[in-house]
């Protein structure tokens, strides 16, 4: 399993760690992942996603995941994510 956000492709981050003598070593920022389960409207199932706390607050954001993964990018989201996306897309060009 990935350090990565399935929705915003948030991943660790390299830097510094610097002693009081100012001596550097590497170190990494890893990004805050959880895993959720979002309830998708168009599917009317749960979608279980590993995200970061800040893909979370976009969710809410853009108006729910169904609207979210509407408006995202292919180049940020995970395989799974796009699958999804396709998925919401077909359910709702057949109801409409």
């Amino acid at each position: 399993m990935s350090r990565r956000c399935e929705l915003t492709a948030k991943a660790p981050l390299v830097g510094h760690r610097v002693s009081h003598s100012n001596i550097k070593t590497k170190r990494r920022f890893l990004p805050n992942l959880v895993n959720v389960t979002f309830l998708s409207e168009a599917l009317a199932r749960p979608v279980r996603l590993r995200v970061s706390t800040n893909a979370l607050k976009s969710v809410d954001h853009r108006g729910g995941f169904d609207a979210f993964l509407l408006k995202a990018k292919d180049s940020e989201l995970s395989l799974k994510a796009i699958e999804i996306k396709r998925q919401i897309e077909k359910k709702q060009a057949k109801a409409g």
